[in-house]
């Protein structure tokens, strides 16, 4: 185990700092849990961060920051059942690889790989799926470090309360060191990306959604433009991008011009609507059929702030129509389009999804620009439709809010209550998300 001095910690968006009491970089389970038996005989909390894609406080330490830079075996991967365990500091690009060459496969994904694996199912990522749900949904097993050092492993067979609390947990009920994952056979997806008008999308989502094993699409605001995206499962053959198409669509115009654009933008605010139009009106529609996880991530090097709500399904139309007229009555200058996808109900206590079929609303801003407005508007539409906060972006919800949406919120504060009295895991955001 490798102490460090303390230093300041920033995440990828640089809206969240500390500076901890002290580093530590683990690479080993009994080493995470000798951290936090330290920690406890010194009187101080510990948290441990992933690779900072968290735009809220969910990472931010006081006392103890563990970073699992070290923490990132393979411990063993089961082609015969799917089962693969990894370290908790693996980043998903990595695991996708190595899934790859064992012919295995994440069934659904978000379109950052650049998380870690407990980051990312700690704040439940998710992608979009008519079947397959999010990461919370995919994993067997967790090895956890508890508040008194202990380590253990929960399942649905084994601990299964705390395995449902703790899925996506934000650490609050232990360190998590390894997951087991539950995969499948590599597969192929065909990428349908087609630009559409505002009123044939909203008007054919559900034939869209009930169609296709993914689908999402993004509205680019002040203009009547979408972006469609459709990708199913087929049997091949592979048909991926040009390197140099890739390198065009999704390096250069979606990163480096749209950098530039957002940068003119915070600039110059009043050109945001012209540009907008200008970006809708040159999307272009494109085919291709790729591995999985090659077609479910983009790269993303433009920083930005994000917001997200999960809704009732039934709810996405009007809650899209309202969205937009907050876009009439307000005097706003969005650059970023807004991402809209679905995902089927969830068993996990604290998922977005647990126990509804779920759209999610998710609004962007530059990482320069202000958001409160905008942020704070579209999250009281939501939360007047029971919408839940993704815990890895932003929102202003606290206890009292939570435990109306979450019908098991009050048995994962039970169970904390159980397993940290004495709140070693706690942080200013998981204080207010808990209300202790």
């Amino acid at each position: 185990m490798s102490p460090v001095n303390s230093q300041k910690w920033r995440n990828w968006a640089g809206n969240q700092t500390a500076t901890p009491q002290r580093v530590v970089s683990p690479a080993s389970t009994d080493e995470v849990a000798a951290a936090v038996t330290a920690a406890a005989d010194a009187g101080q909390t510990v948290r441990m961060t992933g690779s900072g894609h968290s735009f809220t406080g969910a990472a931010v330490a006081e006392g103890v920051l563990l970073r699992p830079d070290a923490l990132t075996g393979v411990r063993s991967v089961d082609t015969a059942t799917g089962l693969v365990t990894v370290e908790a500091g693996l980043h998903l690009h990595r695991l996708n690889r190595l899934l790859d060459d064992h012919g295995l496969a994440l069934a659904n994904m978000g379109d950052i790989q650049e998380q870690t694996v407990a980051g990312a199912l700690q704040t439940a990522t998710h992608g979009t799926g008519r079947d397959a749900a999010g990461l919370a949904s995919q994993v067997h097993a967790l090895e956890l470090v508890l508040a008194d050092g202990g380590v253990v492993t929960c399942s649905r067979d084994e601990r299964p309360d705390l395995f449902a609390a703790a899925t996506a947990g934000l650490g609050v009920l232990g360190v998590v060191t390894a997951i087991t994952w539950k995969t499948v056979p590599a597969f192929l997806l065909r990428a349908q990306e087609a630009p559409m008008r505002w009123d044939e999308v909203l008007g054919r989502v559900d034939e869209f959604d009930e169609a296709n094993e993914h689908f999402e699409f993004y509205w680019f605001p002040h203009t009547e433009g979408c972006l469609t995206k459709r990708n199913n499962r087929v049997e091949g053959p592979a048909a991926p991008l040009s390197a140099f198409r890739h390198w065009m669509d999704d390096r250069f115009l979606s990163n480096t011009v749209f950098g530039a654009i957002n940068r003119l933008t915070h600039a110059v605010p009043a050109t945001t609507p012209t540009i907008n139009k200008v970006s809708a009106r040159v999307l272009g529609a494109r085919t291709y059929t790729d591995t999985s996880w090659k077609v479910f991530t983009s790269p993303r090097t433009v920083r930005f702030k994000e917001q997200e709500y999960a809704i009732p399904r039934e709810d996405l139309v009007p809650a899209l129509r309202e969205l937009r007229a907050l876009f009439a009555r307000r005097d706003w200058r969005i650059s970023f389009p807004i991402e809209v996808r679905m995902l089927p109900a969830e068993d996990a206590w604290l998922s977005m999804a647990h126990g509804r079929r779920s759209a999610f609303i998710a609004v962007h801003v530059f990482n320069k620009d202000p958001h409160e407005d905008y942020f704070r508007a579209v999250e009281d539409l939501l939360t007047g439709m029971g919408g839940r906060p993704h815990w890895g972006k932003l929102h202003t919800r606290d206890a009292s809010y939570l435990e109306t949406v979450y019908p098991r919120f009050k048995d994962v504060r039970a169970l904390r209550d159980e397993l940290d009295p004495g709140r070693r895991f706690a942080n200013p955001y998981t204080r207010k998300v808990f209300g202790d």
